[in-house]
């Protein structure tokens, strides 16, 4: 108290002072002190008023605990007065249990003669139940069997109250209402039926599902109310509970699926087209009934019944169940992709359960698989497998009957820009398109790995093509009049590989998500690429069987006095290239190079050959010119023919070595010899000795140092150009050959 008092005056002091701080606020002291004054008395009455505020509360909550005091007494006397009453009561109590007994026995009678009249007109009321079910009058007909089911239920609980052991009096009553549950029966029998024929009857006479739905419901109610009773009591009646509710979800659940089983209207043997024909049918049925459904159906039924989801699940089970059976058949090729495609693609989409009416009520996304994915695997698989031998035998048989038109009479078709071709690489494609369509209906997973089988399965193909293509050309070879077009097909047989390159590409372009070039791929190009060459190497070799005579003339004593071998070659080699023309780019192109570089070769071989050895300067001047000349004939054909940059070079070796021979001073012999080497530097030493033989005036120590000194100054061949002297021989002359010719010497000599 004193320390508050101590902080009081010092509160006081620091007003006092703060208002006293300047002398003019002296005069202000009395002001001050009124006002200070005015604001304690203020303070006290407001601290009074709450002081005898609390005093008041307290004042009564003590009168009220008195009060309470006062009632708990009366109470607890009151209690002490109703223990005593009820203790002397006990004994009256049991004395009335006579009383008790009749009043439930009043109760029963009471109850009896309530029900007397509907007991005495049961006959009547089942009649009249069982005239209404005929006529259909579902609604009447239930109230009268809920007037006789109650009639019946109330004598059941009343007598199982009085006595619930004597079950003769329970039989009696059942016995005489034994016709009720046969009522009832034949009452559910006539629901189910219109449960059965929904979709038609909604369609119809919607108050007929909506009074089945109305009876469910009541029974429903009943069921309830009689579980809740047998809890109570212990007593049910019988038939109860019903379950009509449950009944009929299975008797939807079943129209549903007879539904679904019901649309399989051909078998294979009748129509090969018959899975196709099924799944359209299914479809319309599924989406027609789930858009009734959805328009009318839930309209006859209670909102908590979630009839449309309910229904979208039962003909999705149902579908399910129906697709399951189908995939477990032996099925075809093309029905496995039917189904899968139907199931995969169609079944989800707008046309079906993603119609655009059925969307708003649904999740399409919340729907289970229709086939497991160990199902569909499999299902893949085996189309793998009979696609897989399907596609061989396709193949098989194009290719047989692409060899029966090699040996037509007539020459094949051309395409537009007119080159030759067969019908081969359409047929091949035109398989491989439809299969990757339909696979590509799928998904695009599939289409990837069928494609790639297609591509192996190409490439085996091409294998054997190859094959063929050589058997045609060795069967040519045995008689070479046959077959006539032999030449034209060949021709084809080469397109076709340009061809088949160019529909490879363009179904990769088209069906593959990958631009990555794979084995498979390097594989067919090679292929392609070595058939394509050994057939335009077939036709070559045509042509050089055809030159060969002439050829064999090039060099020698005939050639030198006038021989027409080279006009020969040249218009034979032409009018073979008119057919040639025919041959696609780049292996025309590739040809004809080809083509000049074998002419060149075989004549340079010509005179490697020694056919010829000229006597004297004007022999080799003639033939020095002869060969230019020539060397300007291929060049001009070759030209014309456009067989590329090399023409020049190529040509340009059969007059290098015409200069050779045109010569006249022997001593500049080794500077034109060493310009050749340096032009051609794949010349070898037994190439200029040929060279120099044919001349015929090197002397042996010349040959020698020719020879001896282009070894020691060896040109380095760089590879860049083609080689023309790498692949001819020169002919070495052996023991025999040295005889005989000596002997042809000396008899010459001495004739």
């Amino acid at each position: 108290m004193e320390e508050t008092s101590r902080e009081a005056v010092a509160t006081a002091v620091q007003r006092v002072a703060g208002m006293l701080q300047r002398s003019d606020q002296l005069d202000k002291v009395e002001q001050y002190r009124r006002r200070e004054a005015r604001k304690k008395a203020s303070v006290e009455a407001r601290l009074k008023a709450a002081i005898q505020s609390q005093l008041d509360g307290v004042r009564t909550g003590l009168i009220q605990l008195h009060s309470a005091l006062t009632d708990v007494k009366d109470i607890q006397s009151s209690l002490a007065d109703v223990s005593k009453d009820w203790r002397q009561s006990i004994n009256t109590i049991e004395n009335l249990k006579d009383v008790k007994d009749a009043v439930v026995q009043h109760s029963q009678l009471a109850s009896a003669v309530e029900n007397l009249k509907n007991i005495f007109s049961v006959p009547e009321i089942v009649a009249e139940t069982q005239q209404l079910i005929e006529q259909a009058e579902l609604l009447q007909a239930h109230r009268k069997l809920m007037e006789l089911e109650c009639s019946r239920d109330d004598l059941m609980y009343e007598q199982y109250r009085m006595d619930s052991k004597n079950t003769s009096d329970m039989n009696l009553i059942s016995i005489y209402f034994e016709d009720v549950q046969g009522l009832s029966d034949e009452l559910a029998k006539q629901l189910w039926m219109v449960l059965q024929r929904s979709m038609v009857t909604v369609r119809r006479d919607p108050t007929m599902l909506v009074s089945v739905v109305r009876i469910i419901e009541r029974e429903e109610k009943i069921d309830r109310r009689m579980v809740d009773r047998k809890k109570q009591t212990g007593f049910i009646p019988p038939g109860r509970p019903k379950q009509w509710k449950d009944k009929m979800f299975e008797v939807l659940e079943g129209t549903v699926s007879t539904r679904i089983e019901g649309t399989q209207a051909v078998t294979r043997e009748a129509d090969k087209m018959w899975l196709v024909r099924l799944l359209e049918i299914t479809r319309k049925y599924v989406l027609d009934d789930l858009i009734v459904v959805k328009n009318l159906m839930v309209q006859c039924f209670p909102p908590h019944y979630n009839t449309f989801n309910r229904f979208f699940s039962l003909y999705h089970n149902a579908v399910s169940i129906r697709v399951k059976e189908l995939a477990a058949e032996d099925l075809e090729a093309n029905e496995i992709v039917s189904l899968l495609t139907w199931v995969l693609n169609t079944y989800k989409s707008v046309e079906m359960m993603g119609h655009p009416e059925l969307h708003s009520e649904c999740d399409i996304n919340q729907l289970e698989p229709l086939l497991p994915q160990d199902v569909v695997d499999d299902l893949l698989s085996k189309y793998v497998q009979t696609f897989t031998s399907n596609i061989t035998g396709w193949l098989r048989k194009a290719l047989e009957t692409d060899k029966k038109d090699w040996q037509k009479e007539t020459e094949p078709e051309a395409d537009q820009d007119g080159y030759y071709q067969t019908t081969l690489p359409a047929i091949v494609f035109q398989m491989f398109e439809q299969n990757l369509q339909v696979a590509a209906q799928i998904d695009g997973e599939f289409k990837e790995q069928v494609l790639k089988l297609c591509l192996k399965q190409m490439n085996t193909f091409l294998i054997r093509y190859r094959e063929e293509a050589v058997t045609y050309k060795e069967d040519h070879l045995r008689d070479r009049q046959l077959p006539q077009c032999y030449v034209q097909y060949m021709i084809a047989i080469i397109n076709n590989c340009q061809t088949f390159k160019e529909s490879i590409n363009s179904l990769k372009r088209k069906y593959s998500q990958s631009s990555e070039p794979t084995d498979s791929d390097a594989a067919i190009e090679r292929t392609l690429n070595e058939v394509a060459k050994e057939g335009c190497q077939f036709l070559l070799d045509e042509v050089f069987l055809d030159l060969e005579h002439h050829l064999n003339e090039l060099l020698t004593r005939k050639w030198l006095t006038g021989s027409h071998a080279v006009d020969t070659i040249c218009v034979t080699v032409e009018d073979y290239f008119n057919d040639f023309n025919k041959i696609k780019k780049p292996f025309n192109q590739e040809m004809t190079s080809e083509a000049l570089r074998r002419v060149v070769v075989e004549y340079i071989k010509a005179v490697m050959q020694k056919r010829i050895t000229f006597k004297n300067a004007d022999e080799r001047r003639e033939g020095a010119e002869r060969m230019i000349k020539e060397a300007d004939q291929f060049k001009f054909l070759f030209r014309k023919l456009a067989a590329g940059e090399d023409t020049d070079r190529l040509c340009g070796a059969i007059a290098a070595i015409a200069e050779v021979f045109k010569l006249t001073d022997p001593s500049l012999l080794f500077l034109e010899v060493t310009t050749l080497v340096s032009k051609y530097p794949d010349i070898r030493e037994e190439h200029i000795q040929a060279l120099l033989a044919v001349r015929g005036d090197a002397s042996r120590e010349m040959r020698q140092m020719i020879i001896g000194t282009l070894s020691e100054n060896k040109v380095s061949y760089s590879g860049v150009t083609q080689p023309i002297f790498k692949d001819i021989t020169v002919p070495t002359i052996t023991m025999t050959t040295m005889t005989t010719m000596t002997s042809m010497a000396t008899a010459k000599l001495l004739k």
